[in-house]
């Protein structure tokens, strides 16, 4: 019975650990997001989705 009690609150503290490093992680990249320069955005919305180097062309 206490073997089954001490799984229990293991699982319930590495559950809110979890959640508490992927909040700071996503907290982190919004707050990334707000800071950022708009010369920097402008930057990265113009970058390319797709390489045009033909090495890593498939389809041809």
């Amino acid at each position: 019975m206490f073997k089954r009690l001490i799984f229990e609150d293991y699982a319930a503290l590495c559950t809110l650990v979890a959640f508490i490093v992927v909040a700071a992680i996503f907290l982190g990249a919004i707050w990334r997001a707000i800071r950022m320069s708009r010369h920097q955005a402008d930057e990265m919305a113009n970058l390319p989705f797709e390489p045009n180097s033909p090495s890593h062309d498939k389809r041809a």
